[in-house]
């Protein structure tokens, strides 16, 4: 079964850590990502954009409405992910409690119900 894993980041947490504590989280995502691929589980990851950076569209009157993101106020915001294929809810989970961030912030765990397989 697909999981995503969703990567939640604070802005004033991440700007608490010292320089050795982000350099060490950097490294924990590529431990994560070396164990993962190695098992097959990790199918695809993206860090996203600053928050700063992001829009949210919505359409009324049939026209759409433009403002900027994100649309939750909120100090977390969605900073990335991975898309996981294990075996049980138990390992996802196992896996979240690896990402680095989630001692600092969260790491949310989905289950994926449908996939379309679109290549770009």
């Amino acid at each position: 079964m697909k999981y995503l894993l969703m990567i939640y980041m604070n802005d004033e947490t991440w700007a608490g850590l010292s320089a050795a504590e982000r350099d060490a989280v950097m490294a924990g995502h590529d431990e994560f990502q070396r164990i993962t691929r190695e098992t097959g589980e990790l199918l695809n990851t993206h860090a996203l954009g600053s928050p700063s950076t992001t829009a949210v569209v919505r359409v009324r009157d049939g026209e759409p409405v433009v403002t900027d993101g994100p649309f939750l106020e909120a100090k977390e915001y969605l900073a990335g992910y991975y898309l996981m294929d294990c075996e049980s809810r138990e390992r996802a989970v196992e896996l979240a409690g690896m990402i680095p961030d989630a001692r600092y912030s969260a790491t949310e765990v989905w289950p994926v119900m449908f996939s379309s397989g679109v290549d770009v």
